[in-house]
């Protein structure tokens, strides 16, 4: 990584850190046994790969999504993890991806609106070909808790490992 890409990241990050409480992600993660009919649903396709994935939670990851591309920050484990983002360029994007290799993933992301929410249909590509899981997030951890899924979503694997992304990229 060059120096000034690395400054720039690290401003970047102290900026957000300094300017905001930690944001936080609360999602629940459910295996999808029969996949629903998505052709009317918009999806977008996601490239992702990691530069830190440690056992206690702390993950940075890259991930270009349609002709976004973002650096995140991930802290936690379970439900509730602290989560910080960052746009990049395409150009900071293909300095940044070549570090990730042994460590990406491929996925086309649908979503679906349930309610008041919308879920996330993740469809699995390459190596993990046959793989559907779907997220759903909540602003409040009661909300996720008390949260009834449909029929057609299948067990719950929220913090279960094996169905994490940065584990299904190594």
């Amino acid at each position: 990584m060059t120096t000034a890409l690395n400054g720039k990241i690290r401003s970047k990050i102290r900026i957000m850190s300094r300017n905001q409480k930690a944001p936080r992600e609360i999602e629940r993660k459910f295996l999808v046994p029969d996949l629903p009919t998505l052709t009317n649903y918009p999806h977008i396709e996601i490239s992702q790969g990691y530069l830190v994935s440690l056992d206690n939670g702390l993950q940075v990851r890259l991930r270009k999504s349609g002709d976004r591309y973002s650096l995140t920050y991930k802290r936690g484990t379970g439900n509730v993890r602290e989560e910080r983002e960052i746009e990049l360029g395409a150009d900071q994007f293909e300095k940044l991806w070549p570090a990730t290799e042994g460590k990406r993933l491929v996925k086309t992301r649908y979503e679906i609106p349930l309610d008041a929410r919308i879920v996330e249909i993740d469809v699995y590509h390459e190596r993990h070909e046959g793989l559907i899981v779907a997220e759903v997030e909540f602003d409040e951890e009661e909300t996720a808790k008390n949260f009834k899924p449909p029929a057609w979503l299948g067990d719950d694997v929220t913090g279960d490992p094996r169905y994490s992304n940065q584990l299904l990229a190594s």
